[in-house]
């Protein structure tokens, strides 16, 4: 009777371990994690089916990869990362990788590779870190996802993961595409970005109607070739605010095109927020909620800010790295948004497309 006692303790061992490994696979949902690296990137997500994939890595160092660590072994209940996508070479972005690979394992790294004219380079030590796989990602790749059915569904969800663009190259436009003419002449260049930002890799994840995009740090010119003349991305529910927040991304005409509902900042306690792009999210009627992983704690916060309620770390010393989850229904009808460190959820239902 002992034994068999005990080989059920095991076995329900086993089950516990193998459950916390993978999450979301229990409840179906799709989970987005926005990780404070302080004015870098680190967005975390996490399938129904319990696969991660992780774009950007946050600053060099050890504080930026040992958060990533936390977020996705105590919070998202991981083992390894699957995915790991680098939008560019700049080090607010590519810092933490070579670090985190030592704290858990990597699967594939998606990035740009080495290429002709490349303004930044990481260094070999980017290069070389520990991972099962290395591929380039080229406008048009599908990340290999894992597919799972809904709760209530006899079909598949649909899930996917898709570069619209990178090396300031994009997709070429969808079947039936309609002009976008009417926005498209409303539009300004500004000055030539002649940094690593301009070839940030574009991603696009759906899951049943939700929609959320991640633009890295692409420039404002090149940002207008992704809605001009037709718009390759569609409407999105949560549109990651690019580069910060910095005014030399977020081309309204984006925006004006895409019509978010929710938009989420991975600004920090003094960059990003910049005035202008505050000013051009809050002129964007479509916009319910504007969250921000920090503060903005310049003088200009006094107007360039979020209720605090929708603000992550709200102090300008001693970063407490408070976190913004986002996490989709089953059916990818509603998502709700939450700040454990502030209480704070909301649920938003996703726009028919």
């Amino acid at each position: 009777m002992k034994t068999l006692l005990n080989s059920l303790s095991v076995i329900l061992l086993l089950v516990l371990v193998m459950n916390s490994a993978q999450a979301g696979v229990s409840d179906g949902r799709l989970d987005v994690y926005w990780v404070d690296v302080e004015g870098g990137a680190a967005t975390l997500i996490v399938t129904p089916q319990g696969e991660s994939i992780l774009i950007d890595t946050g600053n060099p160092g050890i504080r930026d990869p040992q958060r990533i660590f936390r977020i996705a072994t105590e919070q998202a209940r991981l083992t390894k990362i699957d995915h790991l996508i680098t939008t560019h070479y700049h080090r607010d972005h590519y810092g933490g990788a070579s670090q985190l690979s030592k704290l858990i394992p990597i699967g594939t790294v998606w990035d740009n590779g080495k290429f002709e004219d490349m303004p930044d380079d990481p260094g070999e030590d980017y290069f070389t870190f520990k991972s099962d796989d290395r591929k380039v990602i080229n406008p048009g790749t599908e990340l290999p996802l894992k597919k799972k059915k809904a709760a209530t569904l006899s079909r598949f969800m649909p899930l996917t993961m898709t570069c619209l663009g990178t090396r300031k190259t994009f997709i070429p436009p969808p079947k039936g595409a309609l002009s976008n003419k009417a926005i498209c002449k409303t539009g300004r260049p500004k000055d030539r970005d002649g940094s690593d930002n301009a070839n940030s890799v574009v991603m696009l994840l759906e899951f049943g109607d939700f929609r959320f995009y991640d633009g890295g740090d692409v420039t404002w010119n090149q940002e207008a070739k992704l809605v001009c003349p037709v718009n390759l991305i569609g409407r999105v529910d949560v549109y990651q605010v690019t580069h910060h927040g910095l005014d030399s991304s977020n081309n309204p005409l984006v925006l004006r095109t895409v019509r978010p509902s929710v938009t989420v900042m991975n600004n920090g306690v003094t960059k990003g927020c910049a005035p202008e792009v505050f000013a051009t999210l809050t002129a964007t009627p479509s916009i319910q909620a504007m969250y921000q992983v920090h503060k903005n704690m310049r003088p200009d916060g006094q107007v360039n800010n979020a209720p605090d309620e929708f603000i992550a770390n709200r102090k300008a010393d001693g970063c407490e790295a408070n976190f913004i989850k986002l996490s989709v229904a089953p059916n990818g009808k509603t998502y709700d948004v939450i700040i454990p460190a502030n209480d704070h959820k909301a649920t938003y239902k996703t726009v028919k497309k």
